[in-house]
């Protein structure tokens, strides 16, 4: 009998992959389906156009196979330069760019359909392409090097996703005054050519042009020192790990300063979403942002691989950052470029460069990521900026400071009535000071906050914010259930948030659960190792609810040390030593409190608690009693 032998044949393959399609159709459903429909038709009649075959074409994917890469090239180059003039009658934020990726490699045919590592290669190409760009494997360019002229940049061997072998990468432009990759192609130089090379690069750097080049690569001239693993202070996440440090504002302009400070926040928000990835917060990433560092430093001291690290100048009108991805592992840079933009390409920016460092660690996103990344975003920069002063001011935790926070929320609202993040800062401000008895109008404030944590989740259900803020309202009605899914939804959202992790476990052994408490609090603990002075409060009176009174003599000591001055850990400690029969170190810990604070009272501090169980707050009370505290 006669084997069933695969179909197999040697194929160009191209595979192209629409931009912001999920925040696309989340703007404009109907809109958004129409554009496509009538992108997927011209790209369709292109590809028969160049001798090629549409295979199948699911979601913003299009996926088509050729005999010549040629002409799958070729068709490349059309498609965008086609998208491009279609865009061009559109409004910005109803654009829809396409990335190219084209391989030439073996694949199966089964029916109508395609399969094989020809077909995922090509899918990888794509994932590496700048939006309306095109990007082709190494066998697809040794196929088209001499044979047309076009714009080239050699990306060098990347490591892809379920490939075992590196694969040289492409990005290829429709420059009809090229020849092939001669730039930054050094696998394909001649000695002559490298030598050449060498030379011309001495006369630039006794020219000045070394200075230029370090003023927007800071970091590049200088030797990476490796991290070393065995002398982390915490062990490496069993998923890739990195810090976004702050970046660095060489313009002089506060106004600058901000907008920097800003993305990198931003970007740590963003990359804390993908549950494939560990994320530092960014309390222990900024606190580098008054001293000078090294990558080995910062990696050491977080448990990080990697390390995101960036500048910033003004020229003019546009800024020009610098970014690059560094292995402080391996001791090299993963990914370098510069980027010269308006302000209000920022958000522009802020998806590429995310983008970009998803595709270097080999991170894989589903469309549901995708939308929760891009949730969070406002197209306006000035409701920006607010926000970001808004949220400054807010976390000075002061009766001024909230109510400076609580006009700008409300402006970035009034910039941006879509935008959920001014609505949860407004909800935020409003339950903060109602908590704190800042306001005549207790009960109307709650109702306010209530109502503003609600709109935020009814319009952006994929940001966790809102979710947060309804935890928080639920919990101090006492409903422990509703509060635990509220916080457990939020944290489904963004896994790696250190506010999220510290909000769900701060529920949770007030629910009457403060076992899994611990448990979550030092998962957020490892996500901000270096200003986690909040975290160890909560750890400190979880252990305390939960019995664990060694561990929270520990925890607490550990919080004091860091702010002496916070009455928090003083009140722990203060029960902890009389639980453990150390009553000398309770009383003094206790005259500590009082010199802190000469209002405290049990009865005050239990009713803040919000414990469910009455045996946890009666067992509490009574051990700080034994400490010398007043009840009332």
């Amino acid at each position: 009998m006669t084997p069933n032998i695969a179909t197999r044949k040697l194929r160009a393959i191209l595979s192209a992959d629409a931009k912001d399609y999920s925040r696309l159709m989340r703007s404009d459903e109907l809109a958004t389906v129409r554009t496509l429909t009538r992108y997927r038709s011209m790209i369709t009649e292109l590809v028969s156009k160049y001798q090629g075959r549409v295979v199948d074409s699911p979601g913003d994917n299009i996926l088509a196979e050729f005999s010549s890469v040629v002409h799958a090239v070729q068709c490349g180059f059309e498609i965008q330069d086609s998208l491009q003039t279609e865009n061009a009658e559109l409004s910005e934020d109803h654009r829809m760019e396409f990335r190219i990726g084209i391989n030439l490699g073996d694949i199966i045919q089964e029916e109508e359909r395609i399969y094989g590592d020809g077909v995922n290669v090509a899918a990888r190409m794509e994932s590496l392409a700048e939006p309306g760009g095109v990007c082709v494997s190494g066998s697809a360019y040794d196929q088209i090097e001499h044979k047309f002229e076009f714009g080239c940049e050699y990306l060098g061997e990347q490591t892809v996703k379920n490939i075992d072998t590196p694969i040289r990468a492409y990005q290829l432009t429709r420059d009809e005054t090229g020849n092939g990759c001669t730039v930054r192609t050094q696998v394909r130089k001649s000695p002559n050519r490298l030598l050449f090379a060498f030379v011309l690069g001495l006369l630039i750097l006794s020219a000045g042009g070394f200075y230029t080049w370090t003023l927007y690569h800071p970091h590049a001239t200088a030797s990476i020192e490796a991290a070393s693993i065995d002398q982390m202070s915490l062990p490496l996440p069993d998923k890739p790990s990195i810090a976004v440090l702050p970046f660095k504002n060489l313009s002089g302009d506060e106004k600058d300063g901000l907008i920097v400070k800003g993305l990198a926040e931003d970007l740590i928000t963003a990359l804390s979403k993908i549950v494939d990835l560990f994320v530092i917060a960014r309390a222990s990433s900024f606190s580098y942002e008054s001293e000078p560092v090294k990558i080995k430093q910062v990696a050491e001291e977080l448990g990080v691989r990697y390390v995101l690290d960036g500048s910033v100048q003004r020229s003019k009108e546009r800024l020009r950052f610098s970014i690059q991805l560094i292995d402080a592992v391996a001791g090299n840079q993963v990914w370098a470029d510069r980027y010269d933009r308006t302000v209000n390409d920022l958000f522009v920016l802020q998806d590429d460069i995310v983008r970009r460092v998803l595709v270097e660690l080999q991170i894989r996103l589903t469309d549901g990521e995708r939308a929760r990344i891009m949730s969070r975003k406002s197209q306006n920069l000035e409701a920006w900026l607010l926000v970001q002063q808004g949220n400054h001011e807010g976390w000075k935790l002061t009766r001024e400071g909230m109510s400076r926070a609580r006009e700008l929320f409300q402006a970035a609202h009034k910039k941006d009535p879509d935008w959920v993040s001014p609505l949860v800062g407004l909800s935020w401000t409003y339950w903060y000071a109602a908590r704190m008895g800042w306001t005549e109008h207790r009960a109307e404030w709650i109702r306010q906050s209530l109502d503003l944590a609600e709109q935020a989740v009814s319009k952006a259900p994929d940001y966790p914010g809102g979710y947060q803020m309804l935890g928080m309202l639920a919990l101090s009605r006492r409903e422990y259930e509703q509060a635990i899914a509220f916080r457990e939804k939020a944290l489904a959202l963004a896994p790696n948030d250190y506010v999220v992790l510290l909000g769900l476990g701060s529920v949770l052994y007030k629910a009457g659960e403060p076992e899994r408490a611990v448990g979550i609090l030092k998962m957020a603990l490892r996500n901000n190792p270096r200003k986690a002075v909040a975290v160890l409060w909560a750890i400190g009176d979880a252990q305390i609810v939960a019995g664990h009174y060694e561990e929270a003599i520990q925890t607490s000591n550990e919080a004091a040390s860091l702010q002496p001055d916070s009455m928090y850990p003083h009140i722990f400690l203060a029960a902890a030593y009389s639980a453990v029969g150390r009553p000398e170190e309770a009383r003094s810990e206790a005259e500590i409190l009082t010199q802190i604070n000469p209002k405290f009272t049990i009865s005050s501090w239990m009713k803040s608690r919000l414990l469910k169980n009455p045996e946890d707050t009666e067992r509490y009370a009574d051990l700080l009693a034994k400490a010398g505290l007043p009840k009332n």
